[in-house]
């Protein structure tokens, strides 16, 4: 009978270590490329921060340096669209020499398009040049 309630409460313990878990780091949304970058690939994961906020993750590879860009840019800029609002400047991507890029933030929206440009200065309100990859989060 004791080994009983052992495994009952280590399976409770288990399910609830899983659970806990699960919502760091639960979801991962592909980034799609534009077709002037058609080589490029990335991975946006999402998780929640221990004061309810969205952690943003982002890695990307084979993105071309943005001067390879036609017409050529100097940065590539990380904006985040909540639903239903404007494009909020996130902060700036930057890509090795492998073609290799992360970025981090964290943002109150539950809800948003990721979506990160070529431009020409880091100063830019609103996105101006092309779009090179995207991704949607709906919670």
């Amino acid at each position: 009978m004791r080994l009983r309630s052992m495994l009952s409460a280590m399976r409770y313990v288990l399910a609830l270590v899983l659970l806990l878990s699960a919502a760091g780091y639960a979801k991962k949304y592909p980034l799609t490329p534009a077709t002037i970058v058609p080589g490029a690939t990335g991975e946006l994961n999402t998780g929640t921060d221990k004061n309810g906020n969205t952690e943003v993750k982002v890695k990307v590879k084979h993105l071309a340096k943005p001067e390879g860009l036609t017409p050529a840019k100097q940065v590539y800029m990380v904006w985040l669209q909540p639903t239903g609002g404007p494009p909020e400047n996130a902060g700036l991507l930057k890509v090795n020499s492998g073609l290799e890029g992360t970025f981090e933030t964290t943002t109150p929206h539950k809800g948003f398009d990721l979506i990160i440009t070529g431009e020409d200065d880091t100063s830019v309100k609103t996105p101006s040049g092309p779009e090179v990859l995207r991704a949607s989060v709906r919670p």
